[in-house]
């Protein structure tokens, strides 16, 4: 953002320091806005250090009502990022992603000129009985329509997101890079989206005029989604090699999961592979049904996966990640 970059308003902002937070952040500074970011510690010491002066920190956490009202003092608008995507027990994911949007929708509309609120979801929050985590994105959504009296409000539903960063589907990257991958079994289809394609939905959202109070699933526009088939043979194209794929079958994944689960009870850490989890990856349908967002403001995604996937992967090198 140069100095005569236009001011677009004060974007109160968690979960800045993550991977779609970050990016979120990084779009919006570029577009003009302030943001205050809600941070546990120092913003030079995360991935946001070099932005300086264009993100405001405030020390605090979800669970701080002084943080949470400093956070959206004054602010045109909230973005909820944070959020537990692991957890050792149901409790935690009821805490943070439940509670904590709770809280934060209060202090919204508990502060003058009743900021927009936009909570980033998750498609998971359409299924919320297959495990924790999805039953908390849901329980984040009705809360947040409880909540938020008096406040526009919109919640975005993003599926799979992957991009620079994302440390999430590193290790899949690294197989593909080796030329063989574990893939999960089974027949199930699934929606992807580019993390900067996402980034700028949110920013266009914020420009516009507030619409309607919506729940919006929003995609890279392939019809139908994906097959684990097509996101081989996508990597196939762009590493210019053969990829051997291995599908693991339910039955194996669930026990890997409850070894991974037992062994993190031992160490006091989440496992990324839970039970829950493993119900996530088995749901057959993941596709994005109701791709409103282009009919409300004036936004279409503009990365395709190929696209996406020779990004990723050069900046997976560029970091030294792979």
């Amino acid at each position: 953002m140069t100095s005569q970059t236009p001011q677009a308003g004060t974007v109160a902002l968690t979960g800045a320091t993550g991977f779609v937070g970050g990016h979120i952040a990084r779009r919006l500074a570029a577009g003009g806005w302030r943001v205050r970011a809600l941070v546990r510690r120092p913003l030079q010491d995360s991935a946001l250090g070099d932005l300086g002066e264009l993100v405001t920190p405030v020390q605090g956490a979800l669970d701080s009502p002084a943080a949470l009202s400093e956070l959206v003092a004054g602010a045109d608008a909230v973005v909820h990022c944070a959020g537990l995507v692991a957890a050792r027990r149901r409790s935690e994911f009821h805490a943070v992603n439940g509670i904590g949007t709770a809280r934060l929708a209060e202090a919204a509309a508990a502060a003058p000129g009743a900021p927009r609120f936009l909570l980033i979801s998750s498609l998971a929050a359409r299924e919320p009985g297959l495990s924790p985590y999805a039953a908390s994105k849901r329980e984040a959504e009705d809360l947040l329509r409880r909540k938020a009296e008096g406040l526009s409000w919109q919640v975005l539903r993003p599926p799979v997101v992957y991009g620079p960063g994302d440390r999430a589907t590193l290790d899949l990257f690294r197989q593909f890079a080796r030329g063989f991958a574990l893939i999960p079994g089974g027949a199930g289809r699934f929606s992807m989206i580019y993390v900067e394609d996402l980034a700028a939905a949110v920013e266009a959202l914020l420009q516009a005029s507030p619409p309607e109070p919506h729940i919006i699933e929003l995609d890279d526009a392939r019809p139908g989604g994906y097959a684990w088939a097509d996101v081989v043979a996508a990597a196939e194209r762009q590493l210019g090699r053969r990829v051997r794929s291995l599908a693991v079958p339910g039955p194996l994944l669930r026990l890997v999961a409850g070894i991974s689960s037992g062994m993190a009870m031992l160490t006091g850490r989440a496992s990324v592979l839970s039970q829950g989890k493993v119900n996530e990856i088995a749901h057959p349908d993941w596709v994005c049904r109701s791709n409103l967002l282009g009919d409300l403001v004036p936004w279409r995604p503009l990365v395709a996966f190929e696209e996406g996937f020779s990004r990723t992967l050069a900046w997976y090198k560029a970091a030294g990640w792979l």
